[in-house]
């Protein structure tokens, strides 16, 4: 289906697209940048062997990339384009049905899966925030992810790893909307995977430590969509509030973007920022899980989406993040090395479960969550919003 959205597959080449490597990506107002980086000697995309050195200095330029932005884009992740045009496919398949076909798979709050219509949830309330214009997000969602029936030797609670809920139908490109969206599952789960190797090195902690706490990790792909119903407009006062201000919950972030403007981040100046992919880039933002682990030495980035509202209308926008967020058991504290007197631990320790919990009920039950919220809602609320 064309969709008047440019889409363009990794691996081919941009006609004057800067040595990535090398160059970081400015986006937005003033000196924000995204820095690009090339994870392919960790992949074994690219053209060059995955030496030590290479490896190294990937680690490096994540680190760099961690500390001073939070957000980094990402080549050379090795996602082929069948699964990447697949992916566009099924959001287009299912987003773009009758309302009343998608609420068939709708759930309750409590349960992170299936679809979300627009306004239904409000992602400022996982800060303890309120929402700029007070009302609920104009997204709607379907999510899919980790079952506890896929580890059945481990008896995890079924709150946290629920069933996925598929549609029935099977109608044009239904018929393979379940196997786009589970091969691109499983490639994002790979590129989340690499990406915490990396991060084992960039911190300089003992291999395994992050595997440790991802062997069973709570992954869900959250496929968005940012449109109004054909025909339908909006009176707005000021902008359309899309996604409100949020950090991620978990560890890493992979997150496919459609080339529309939306997707903003707050910079350390107060400033929203907005942020697009290069062309067959991925999207990576670190985590609440992360930034505690790492004592803040990385960050979890604060970002909202406002989506283009023309002529009373949104301009159409897609996404789809993979949410890499731990164990449900693991519990979360500094790294070795990231406390001491000078950085005294700012985080209690908590399970990745409880606090992932605490986040959901904010954002899906419209529960205001005031949980080691205050230095980013106070960030929020002095922001330009």
């Amino acid at each position: 289906m064309d969709t008047g959205e440019e889409h363009l597959s990794p691996g081919k080449t941009v006609p004057g697209t800067p040595d990535t490597t090398q160059e970081a990506h400015t986006t937005g107002r003033g000196a924000f940048r995204v820095p690009v980086v090339d994870i392919s000697p960790w992949t074994g995309a690219g053209t060059e062997a995955g030496t030590d050195d290479r490896r190294e200095r990937v680690a490096r330029e994540v680190d760099t990339a961690a500390r001073e932005v939070g957000f980094i884009q990402v080549t050379g992740h090795g996602i082929d384009s069948r699964t990447w045009d697949g992916l566009a496919d099924a959001l287009d398949a299912f987003f773009l049905r009758d309302l009343e076909l998608k609420k068939k798979v709708a759930t309750p709050p409590e349960i992170n899966r299936g679809y979300s219509p627009p306004k239904s949830e409000r992602l400022s309330l996982s800060l303890g925030v309120e929402s700029a214009d007070g009302m609920n997000d104009f997204f709607e969602a379907f999510n899919i992810g980790v079952q506890a029936s896929d580890f059945p030797d481990l008896h995890l609670p079924e709150a946290d790893y629920p069933a996925n809920v598929w549609p029935q139908e099977t109608d044009g490109g239904m018929a393979v909307f379940r196997e786009n969206l589970e091969r691109w599952f499983s490639e994002a789960q790979r590129v989340a995977r690499t990406l915490t190797d990396i991060f084992e090195v960039a911190l300089e902690v003992p291999r395994g430590t992050l595997a440790e706490l991802t062997d069973h990790s709570i992954d869900v792909l959250r496929t968005i969509n940012y449109a109004l119903e054909p025909g339908q407009a909006v009176e707005l006062d000021g902008e359309l509030n899309g996604m409100g201000e949020h950090t991620d919950y978990g560890i890493v972030t992979v997150l496919w973007a459609d080339r529309v403007e939306g997707l903003q981040v707050l910079g350390e100046d107060g400033g929203w920022h907005d942020v697009m992919p290069d062309p067959g880039a991925l999207l990576v933002n670190l985590g609440d899980v992360t930034a505690r682990l790492t004592n803040d030495r990385w960050k979890s980035t604060l970002h909202r989406v406002k989506p283009p509202v023309v002529d009373g209308t949104i301009r159409r926008r897609r996404s789809a993040a993979f949410f890499h967020d731990g164990n449900v058991d693991a519990v979360v504290g500094p790294l070795p090395g990231t406390v001491d007197e000078d950085r005294p631990a700012r985080y209690r320790p908590m399970t990745v479960g409880e606090h992932v919990a605490r986040k959901l009920a904010g954002s899906r039950a419209l529960e205001l969550n005031d949980t080691d919220t205050m230095s980013e809602a106070q960030r929020v609320l002095a922001s330009k919003r």
